[in-house]
């Protein structure tokens, strides 16, 4: 088959045209023969299976009912009219109902004529079917040749516009009969022969129009296979590349720094995760090529001090590091933090934030340019261009999401080799997430807190209980402890929301009175020397009441404040949940975190808040929470884009995910460049997709 046939514009399809074809491509971005083939079926009906009429139940769930028409009435509405035709068949009767296209309708619909209708039933002083699709008896058992029948995706402006289920189905006939396609194979035979896969010509075949539900199966499994394997070896390939090409320093030399603070002032007994995950990195910096390691660790988890020991390898081999924080309170609480634990091992520390002085930045440049500085802390003011090391040789990212691939880039060329990388998350990545987006980097997770840290209390209560709430704050203000409380923050309704938290904040000073009780209040509008004023007063211990909205959210370390109330927790998503709840229990004493909402809550709002009440386990609230939203919503727009999948899933898909995985590794571990005979079908398909940047691009 020519291969370019599947370039042709979606116009010239037989039954399209061009105000279809403009829908098709505004709506669900078809362009073109290819853009049609690769619009997969969401989910499949069973045309062979019928409900009677006394069978169906109150759900809103798709049917299948042969029966026939016996009246037809046109009602007279509020605004317009609606066609209602009585539908029957041997056991009772059903409601049929249009609310638009009646005169069609009415002139092409046979009274008395066995017909099988599908659609979805509703439930209002008996059954009612808006909008059936609608065939005759003897039609249909004639189109039967199809019994597994695809629903495709759609919107609404395709179906005001008759652009129906049906109409798609009839298309992607049309397609296969004009082109009558065959596809070369994109999987090496030995993939095929282990995995027991079918053909791709099968599988597209199979996905559009099943035969049976193995035959849809085997077709699902080898599209969604191939669609991650090409993904998983992209990844690999790149960290291959890296580990090859890209040259780092090796720091061979474990010195008086390292051990001397090791021996001597570390504050604490290290976890086993955390001496686990220094030993993974020892061994990257220890090697000729450059560190890309991803450290993901829960909140309080202990990541500071595995990235301060990595900073005094790099200084025992005579290099500088730095630290970059996305704000100036999480860089300054890092300075504070680093200095107070190297202060007897002759360690220089500076800071350096937007905010610095000329005369502070200027000392730090020369500091910097001579080598007499060893760790640079600071917010994006680190990536000027004004800042040069002598030799930069490890930069430390802390929560990387916030910062762009071109930020990170410039610390790359601070030096004539870049310096080893060490990205740092306290935003747990579940696993198969991190597979699919971080499989070019290396990954090391800190899965256990420090000894003695008590695992934080969660309750959800209704707002009905919070005199019992506020109760409870004076209790534990009367210990000496400190609070937060926490409004949400929601763009689109900035005024809304500064009056939620201001009423609350009326209603907290009321029952909360000076002198007795101190309150700080932190939100969107103020001066960020206002915002830090009021920030300092609470660390300090000033205030005994925190009320804010989620700029808290990262970095603020107060040991001293034992309870998180969110308000309207509902409003929240689950990351932000723990985020928020990871502001308490870092000191000794119990903490608590109290969920505050109304009694209107959603399924989904159930779930995320029974998740929080239940686990303190990050990477298992993170699982959650991508089955909740999905990979897209959860890394933001910016990095979902290879997590554009056609047809896999990789919630869902899971093991397929893995298997993928393994066989990319597998393949490339003995051909790194796929230049055996046997892997030449993958070099070619890898550098199609390569080139289009899309995997479903190229298959022709």
């Amino acid at each position: 088959m020519n291969p370019n046939i599947l370039q042709t514009p979606i116009d010239y399809l037989k039954g399209v045209g061009p105000s279809r074809a403009d829908l098709l491509r505004t709506e669900l971005g078809i362009h073109a023969y290819q853009d049609l083939i690769n619009l997969f079926p969401n989910r499949y009906i069973d045309k062979t299976q019928y409900y009677k009429i006394n069978e169906l139940q109150r759900t809103t769930a798709e049917v299948q009912i042969v029966g026939k028409i016996v009246h037809l009435k046109m009602v007279e509405q509020k605004r317009g009219k609606r066609l209602v035709a009585k539908f029957i068949d041997d056991t009772g009767e059903i409601e049929l109902v249009w609310f638009r296209g009646h005169k069609w309708i009415k002139e092409n619909l046979k009274i008395n004529t066995p017909y099988v209708i599908f659609g979805k039933t509703k439930y209002y002083n008996g059954y009612n079917m808006p909008h059936p699709e609608m065939e005759l008896f003897s039609e249909h058992e004639k189109n039967l040749k199809i019994s597994m029948q695809p629903v495709y995706p759609s919107t609404e402006k395709l179906s005001n516009k008759g652009i129906t289920n049906r109409v798609i189905s009839k298309m992607m006939q049309q397609l296969f009969i004009e082109t009558k396609i065959r596809f070369y194979d994109t999987l090496s035979p030995e993939i095929l022969t282990e995995l027991k896969l079918i053909s791709k010509s099968e599988a597209i075949l199979n996905i559009h129009f099943p035969k049976n539900q193995e035959l849809l199966a085997k077709a699902q499994y080898r599209l969604k296979f191939e669609e991650l394997f090409y993904i998983q070896l992209q990844l690999i390939t790149k960290k291959l590349i890296r580990k090859q090409k890209i040259k780092g320093y090796p720091f061979t030399e474990v010195g008086e720094y390292f051990n001397n603070f090791y021996a001597n002032h570390l504050p604490f007994e290290l976890t086993n995760a955390q001496k686990r995950v220094i030993k993974e990195i020892r061994k990257d910096i220890g090697s000729s090529a450059q560190m890309n390691r991803l450290l993901q660790g829960d909140v309080g988890s202990g990541k500071t001090i595995v990235a301060l020991m990595t900073m005094l390898l790099a200084i025992d081999n005579g290099f500088q590091t730095c630290l970059m924080a996305p704000t100036a309170i999480l860089a300054n609480q890092h300075y504070q933090g680093i200095l107070e634990l190297t202060k007897d091992i002759g360690i220089r520390v500076k800071l350096l934030m937007g905010s610095s002085k000329a005369k502070e930045r200027r000392i730090i440049h020369e500091e910097l340019a001579n080598g007499d500085l060893h760790i640079l802390i600071g917010t994006h003011a680190v990536l000027e261009d004004k800042v040069k090391f002598k030799n930069l040789g490890l930069a430390i990212i802390d929560e990387q999401h916030r910062f762009g691939v071109a930020q990170r880039s410039k610390l790359w060329h601070k030096n004539k080799y870049p310096p080893h990388i060490l990205v740092m998350t306290a935003t747990p990545i579940p696993r198969t997430l991190a597979m699919s987006l971080y499989g070019d980097l290396d990954i090391s997770i800190i899965d256990e807190l420090p000894p003695g840290r008590k695992a934080i209390k969660t309750v959800h209560r209704y707002d009905s209980n919070r005199l019992k709430v506020f109760k409870f704050i004076a209790d534990e203000i009367q210990k000496g402890r400190q609070v937060y409380i926490v409004y949400p923050l929601i763009q689109e309704s900035e005024a809304l929301d500064y009056k939620d938290l201001m009423d609350g904040y009326e209603s907290i000073a009321r029952s909360f009175p000076t002198p007795e009780y101190q309150i700080s209040i932190v939100h969107g509008k103020m001066k960020p020397v206002d915002k830090d004023y009021e920030m300092d007063r609470f660390v300090k211990g000033e205030t005994n009441i925190m009320v804010a909205t989620t700029v808290i959210e990262v970095g603020v370390n107060v040991p001293n404040a034992s309870v998180m109330i969110i308000e309207s927790a509902e409003r929240f998503g689950l990351s932000q949940l723990h985020q928020l709840r990871g502001r308490v229990g870092r000191g000794a004493e119990q903490s608590f975190c109290i969920l505050m909402t109304s009694y209107k809550l959603s399924s989904d709002s159930k779930t995320r808040l029974e998740t929080m009440v239940r686990t303190n386990d990050g990477f298992d609230i993170a699982e959650v929470d991508l089955k909740l939203r999905g990979p897209g919503d959860i890394m933001g727009t910016q990095q979902s884009g290879i997590l554009n999948l056609k047809i896999a899933d990789i919630v869902r898909d899971n093991d397929i995910l893995q298997t993928a995985r393994y066989y990319a590794m597998k393949i490339l571990k003995e051909d790194p460049s796929l230049s055996l005979e046997k892997n030449k079908i993958l070099l070619y398909t890898y550098q199609q997709l390569a080139k289009h940047k899309n995997i479903w691009n190229y298959i022709s």
